[in-house]
C-alpha cells in the first residue's frame, strides 16, 4: 500500500490532520504541508502497549494513532479537539509542539478548521483505521478492556484499602450528613445552613485520595462542588449551564489555595453562595410557573436586547397575555422587568468587574454608551461612575 497517499486521502476525507512514520522517522506531516514548511523528526515513537491507542494532552485535545504491523509505519491522528477550540487550547498545543512564534497565527488558523469530535466518536475512527490498515476488527469494548494484571492488581489494592479500613476503624459516616446539607442548600434558606453547619460534628471525609493533606482536602473540595451541583443546586432551580459554571469556578478557585485553611473557608463560601442562589430560584409567592419561566429567561439573556414579544414567544402566549399577567404578578411591566434585571447585573460588574461603561454597555445590549447611562441614572439617581467609585469605597 502507499501509505503516504493514504495518509493524504484520510485527510481530505476527515478534516483531521495526519503524521506518518516509518521506522521512527518523520515521513509525512498534514500541518507541515499545509504550512509550507519542512517537519522537524522531533517525535518519538514508542513500543504501543495496544494498537489501536490514543493519547491527550489534556481532556480536550486528544491524538490517536496506529501501528501498521509488520511495516515499520505508524500512523498519527490528530490533534482532535473534543470541544470549540480556544485560544488557551491553540497556545497549549503550539508549546507541545515547539511551534515557532513566527508560525503559531498559521497554525492557530489551521487549528480552528480541525472538525470537532468527541471522545467515543474519535475511537470509532481509530477503530475503522485498524481495520484498514491491519485487517482487524477491534469492538468499542475491547479498546477499553483493561489487562488481566492490573485488573488482579487494582482488586488486591482495594482488598488491601478496606482491610486496612477495618482494622484502623476508620469509616466513612458522612452520607448522612451530605444529603442533610444538600437538602439545606435546596431549600435555600441561608440562616437554616448556617445553623445545621454550627450544630455537626461530622464533615465529608477526605478519604486516601492522594498523599499530601493539602491535595486531599483540595480533592474533597472539588467531589463536594461537583455533588452540590448535582444534588442541590440543580435541583434546587439553579439552571444547569450556571450551576456547573459557579462549579467550575469554585473548583479552579480551589485549586488556587495554599492552605488548608484558605480551603476550608472557600467551602464556606461555596456552601453559602449555592444556597443563596437556590432561594432566589425559588418560586416566589403569587407568582405562576409561567410567569416564574419568564422571569429566569428574562435574566438569562441580560446581555442581549430582549422585548416582549421575545419573552411571550418563550411561553408560547400572546403579547396582550403576557403583559396583563406580568403586571398583576408582579407589580411592573415586562419592559421594567428586563430594565431592573440589566441594571442589577450592570451594579455587579460595576462593582465587583473592571469593564469600561462601553464594554459594559455593549455587553447589556444597549445601543450606545450614553444611552445607557442615561437609563441607569433614572434608575439609581446616580450615574455609573458615580456607582463604582461610592460601591468602591465602602
Amino acid at each position: 500500500m502507499d501509505y503516504l497517499a493514504f495518509c493524504k486521502k484520510l485527510y481530505a476525507a476527515t478534516g483531521i490532520p495526519v503524521t506518518l512514520f516509518r521506522d521512527g522517522h518523520l515521513m509525512y506531516s498534514t500541518m507541515a504541508e499545509l504550512l509550507e514548511i519542512v517537519p522537524e523528526d522531533t517525535w518519538t515513537i514508542y513500543e504501543p502497549t495496544r494498537n489501536p491507542e490514543f493519547s491527550a494532552i489534556n481532556p480536550n485535545l486528544e491524538y490517536g494513532h496506529v501501528r501498521v504491523e509488520n511495516t515499520g509505519y505508524d500512523v498519527f491522528l490528530g490533534p482532535v479537539f473534543t470541544q470549540p477550540v480556544t485560544d488557551e487550547l491553540v497556545k497549549e498545543y503550539c508549546e507541545d509542539s515547539k511551534i515557532p512564534p513566527d508560525q503559531r497565527e498559521a497554525v492557530a488558523e489551521l487549528l480552528y478548521g480541525i472538525p470537532i469530535n468527541g471522545h467515543p466518536h474519535f475511537v470509532r475512527y481509530l477503530l475503522f483505521l485498524h481495520l484498514c490498515l491491519n485487517h482487524k476488527e477491534t469492538k468499542v469494548d475491547d479498546f477499553y478492556k483493561e489487562e488481566e494484571e492490573k485488573r488482579t492488581s487494582r482488586s488486591s489494592r482495594i482488598l488491601d484499602m478496606t482491610i486496612e479500613d477495618k482494622e484502623n476503624e476508620t469509616t466513612r459516616n458522612s452520607y448522612a450528613f451530605e444529603m442533610e446539607l444538600y437538602e439545606r442548600i435546596r431549600q435555600g434558606d441561608l440562616s437554616r445552613l448556617n445553623r445545621f453547619l454550627e450544630q455537626t460534628t461530622v464533615f465529608p471525609s477526605e478519604g486516601k485520595t492522594a498523599r499530601s493533606p493539602l491535595r486531599r482536602t483540595k480533592n474533597t473540595f472539588i467531589g463536594l462542588a461537583a455533588k452540590i451541583a448535582l444534588s442541590a443546586a440543580i435541583p434546587g432551580g439553579i439552571d444547569p449551564d450556571r450551576a456547573y459554571q459557579l462549579c467550575d469556578f469554585y473548583m479552579m478557585e480551589c485549586e488556587q489555595m495554599q492552605s488548608i485553611e484558605e480551603v476550608h473557608r472557600l467551602q464556606y463560601i461555596m456552601l453559602m453562595d449555592f444556597c443563596q442562589r437556590c432561594g432566589e430560584a425559588r418560586l416566589p409567592k403569587n407568582v405562576s410557573e409561567e410567569i416564574f419561566h419568564c422571569m429566569n429567561f428574562i435574566q438569562a439573556h441580560t446581555n442581549v436586547s430582549i422585548g416582549v414579544e421575545d419573552v411571550a414567544k418563550e411561553i408560547h402566549r400572546s403579547r396582550s397575555f403576557l403583559m396583563h399577567r406580568f403586571k398583576a404578578e408582579l407589580g411592573m411591566s415586562v419592559g421594567e422587568y428586563i430594565t431592573k434585571c440589566k441594571m442589577d447585573e450592570a451594579c455587579d460588574m460595576l462593582m465587583y468587574g473592571n469593564r469600561s461603561l462601553a464594554e459594559i454597555s455593549a455587553y447589556l445590549g444597549y445601543s450606545s454608551q450614553s444611552y445607557f447611562q442615561n437609563v441607569f441614572k433614572k434608575h439609581f439617581g446616580i450615574t455609573p461612575m458615580q456607582y463604582r467609585k461610592e460601591k468602591r469605597n465602602l
